[in-house]
């Protein structure tokens, strides 16, 4: 039994190390492109809501960079720890199961055998198939057909904080600045419309990521987005009607 990682003239191994980089790279997407939504959503909410009570432009710049402020920290400290409970787990895994391929490594084999028949393989190629796999490394076979982990391929919650972050700014920033520098008669209008666009694109690529219906996720990606300062702006009007 083998359980060497392959050096790095192996084909095999450069083929794990590029898995690994694309797992990584897809992760960080994933986690900047739900940034820049929620950065997008979050932050027209807030500066809807108080341009629905009031005109200032300095009331409206602290209310949306202190949302800007708030909201990055806040994605950037969740995606970490949520990543980072994941990897956590995903290392727990893989150190068990090299310790039962120690203590056992022919019932481990027999294991990877079954696995191996359940998904349809005959026992007897099932059988040549899982020493195969175990003589040329035991600990990802085991861990990807039973846990779905590649040891290669753990998740980076630093990746997926940064990568939150800095796309939730980057999507604050938009309905921020439309408020602050576009006329007060435009104002509503020009903010509802660019975030609207952007909603459209972030819907189009989270959709794509997803391999699910771009049209579906579009339109529900862009529906929120506009119930969400539909409603501050609502809130703030009737805030705003109670102060004066």
């Amino acid at each position: 039994m083998s359980l060497e990682i392959g050096t790095d003239h192996d084909p095999q191994h450069w083929h794990d190390q590029t898995r690994a980089t694309d797992g990584n790279r897809i992760n960080a997407l994933r986690a900047a492109v739900l940034g820049a939504n929620d950065g997008i959503v979050s932050t027209a909410g807030i500066v809807m809501g108080v341009a629905g009570a009031t005109s200032d432009r300095t009331a409206l710049l602290i209310a949306g960079a202190a949302g800007l402020v708030a909201g990055a920290m806040s994605m950037a400290t969740g995606e970490y720890v949520s990543v980072s409970t994941q990897r956590d787990a995903e290392k727990s895994i893989l150190k068990l199961e090299a310790e039962e391929l120690v203590a056992m490594p022919e019932t481990e084999e027999r294991e990877l055998g079954l696995m191996l028949q359940a998904k349809g393989i005959s026992p007897a190629l099932a059988t040549k198939v899982a020493r195969e796999l175990t003589e040329h490394d035991a600990l990802a076979a085991h861990a990807e057909f039973e846990f779905g982990i590649d040891p290669d391929e753990l998740t980076n919650p630093w990746h997926a904080a940064w990568a939150s972050m800095l796309a939730f700014t980057l999507g604050a920033l938009l309905p921020l600045l439309c408020v602050l520098l576009v006329p007060a008669s435009l104002r509503i209008a020009v903010t509802v419309g660019a975030v609207a666009l952007a909603l459209v694109l972030t819907g189009y690529v989270s959709a794509k990521l997803s391999l699910s219906p771009r049209l579906r996720a579009i339109v529900r990606n862009v529906g929120g987005g506009l119930l969400s300062m539909g409603v501050t702006y609502l809130i703030g009007s009737l805030v705003g009607m109670g102060i004066a």
